[in-house]
């Protein structure tokens, strides 16, 4: 149950959010940003366990950088002219990619996020990168700094995500490889980057939800877990392929139109990039599914309806709906 705090912080959260994305000025946006990081910060409080602290010092620290950042490109910008307003549009965008855990400044993400709880880190997956891709849709002066970041965000989640056995760093590293697609997205189509946004949020909240309920933090965890129930398992199994875009779960119908946009926007070199990149983190997410339905010795042979949770299995059914999305989709 949420303590009556943790449901304030949790609007000025959004409200902080709102104000960044709906205002006029790019001070007015910075100020934002600022609200949205005091308001998310007493979330990560926890007092039985340290991490959270740690990580809440780790995340400040990070975002006050990026804030000085955004502040001063911000500042510059009044008295220079147009050229070097482009160069320091780099510095802009450079804080905002801070700020949303993207490479080449993604060194802080995995990190924090293996500090937090499942709630939390949620809310660093998927909320807290609202704000700063809509700010960063009205600063691309420089595309090619942004191709750039695109690319090693791909390449860098899918390598350092293969060696990774706790559950939360395969989400962040899999979080920084969505962030190349949604990126990409801002390049072709704000509305394309908002409906994967809004399926990559579904997603996520799913396979939280399940780690959450079932107490799930490492992969040897996942492989022990559920042997009575098979169905719910699987369930869970089948949203790592969703998240990596396999058809014909629902994930690959965003993944599916962004190739399909930046084809016709001749960004081929991109697209290819980003196709094979996540092919690799389709292999460890594959590698993880089956080592969990094979490594099993101590197994139950009967099938068992007991802990059924009825409604996480009919959220799970809409990832079945991919394929009857994309045979219908007008393109």
């Amino acid at each position: 149950m949420f303590k009556f705090n943790k449901i304030i912080f949790m609007i000025m959260l959004i409200m902080s959010s709102l104000i960044s994305i709906s205002a006029y000025s790019w001070f007015s946006m910075w100020l934002g940003l600022e609200i949205n990081l005091l308001t998310v910060i007493p979330l990560f409080l926890k007092k039985s366990n340290k991490y959270p602290s740690e990580s809440m010092m780790k995340y400040f620290f990070i975002q006050a950088l990026a804030s000085t950042l955004i502040l001063y490109s911000i500042l510059m910008s009044f008295n220079l002219n147009s050229t070097f307003i482009s160069k320091f549009s780099i510095v802009l965008n450079s804080a905002l990619l801070m700020k949303m855990g993207a490479a080449p400044f993604h060194f802080w993400f995995p990190e924090i996020i293996e500090g937090l709880n499942w709630n939390n880190t949620l809310i660093i997956l998927t909320w807290q990168k609202l704000a700063p891709m809509i700010m960063l849709s009205y600063s691309m002066m420089n595309p090619t700094f942004i191709c750039f970041s695109i690319i090693f965000s791909s390449i860098i989640s899918g390598i350092q995500g293969l060696n990774q056995i706790s559950l939360r760093k395969i989400m962040a590293y899999s979080s920084i490889n969505h962030n190349g697609w949604m990126i990409s997205n801002l390049l072709v189509s704000s509305d394309m980057w908002l409906f994967y946004f809004m399926i990559y949020t579904f997603i996520s909240m799913n396979l939280i939800y399940a780690f959450k309920l079932f107490k799930i933090n490492m992969i040897q965890q996942l492989m022990n877990i559920l042997n009575y129930n098979k169905l719910v398992k699987i369930s869970i199994l089948l949203n790592f392929l969703s998240l990596g875009g396999l058809p014909p779960f629902i994930g690959f119908l965003p993944k599916w139109l962004t190739i399909y946009f930046m084809t016709e926007k001749t960004f081929l070199f991109l697209t290819n990039i980003l196709i094979i990149c996540t092919l690799i983190v389709l292999y460890f997410y594959l590698r993880l599914i089956l080592s969990t339905l094979t490594f099993k010795i101590k197994e139950s042979l009967i099938f068992s309806f007991k802990k059924m949770n009825i409604i996480f299995l009919f959220i799970n059914s809409i990832n079945f709906t991919g394929l009857i999305l994309t045979s219908i989709f007008p393109i």
